[in-house]
């Protein structure tokens, strides 16, 4: 009896690293520090779990999130032409989707239930403070349904029996990742348990359901087939070196000064 091919697990693992890095140097590097350092701030320190500078606006907390909508609607169009990409690739870019996105509408509702983060940042002060909290609550998890909808259409061509992989790797990746990137982390273990994980672990829950919903959302994914994930030694060790940056470079903090 023919051996079904199976999707790499170490290069699933590698493409899921990448995307994961780039999600947070989105968020944290283009989105918070490079608004910091053109409104004018003097320090900016950022690690993977925090963007600290001497100068704190609205702005400046909302760019993280918003950078991550933004780039999650650039991958979502690049994925308009997903035939014109080899398998690993567009498994690539469906990740990279999915972690902005995910990370973007997951922070509204986040910070409106614990009015904690970014955007608790963005509405202090804003009264009544009750009434945008729910907005948060309610912006948050529409937009959040919106992007699991998203995600779902990409991944639906690769095949039932291949979301469990596909959907739990990246998961159980970018959890592990964050996790020791953020205990190097140098302003305490405390962003560890209240950025590092939640917006990882918890922004990604998503992909945990996704495997049962994905045929019952997207019944068309059924006339396109997306070949198997084979080895790829490029992915792989672009994905070491990443994650090898991002725990002991990104996960120390770089700390930049004018």
């Amino acid at each position: 009896m023919p051996v079904t091919p199976r999707d790499d697990l170490p290069t699933v693992v590698a493409i899921a690293a990448v995307a994961c890095v780039v999600q947070d140097v989105l968020h944290e590097g283009l989105g918070h520090g490079v608004t910091a350092w053109l409104s004018g701030a003097h320090t900016i320190s950022m690690s993977t779990v925090a963007l600290q500078s001497d100068l704190d606006t609205r702005l400046i907390s909302a760019n993280g999130t918003l950078v991550n909508l933004l780039f999650g609607g650039i991958f979502w169009l690049l994925l308009r032409r997903a035939r014109a990409y080899r398998p690993a690739m567009r498994y690539f870019l469906v990740l990279a989707m999915m972690g902005n996105l995910f990370t973007g509408t997951g922070y509204f509702l986040f910070s409106g239930v614990l009015d904690f983060g970014d955007w608790a940042a963005v509405i202090h002060g804003l009264e009544p403070h009750w009434a945008w909290r729910v907005g948060l609550i309610a912006v948050g998890i529409a937009s959040y349904w919106a992007a699991m909808i998203a995600v779902a259409g990409a991944l639906a061509p690769f095949r039932p029996a291949r979301f469990l992989r596909l959907c739990y790797t990246p998961y159980f990746t970018d959890g592990i990742l964050a996790g020791i990137g953020g205990l190097l982390n140098p302003i305490g273990f405390f962003y560890v348990i209240a950025s590092a994980l939640p917006s990882t672990l918890g922004a990604n829950a998503g992909l945990l359901s996704l495997p049962f919903v994905i045929d019952k959302w997207n019944p068309a994914g059924k006339d396109e087939r997306v070949g198997v994930i084979a080895r790829s030694p490029g992915w792989i060790a672009v994905g070491a070196a990443a994650s090898l940056v991002f725990i002991f470079i990104l996960g120390r903090g770089l700390t930049f000064t004018r």
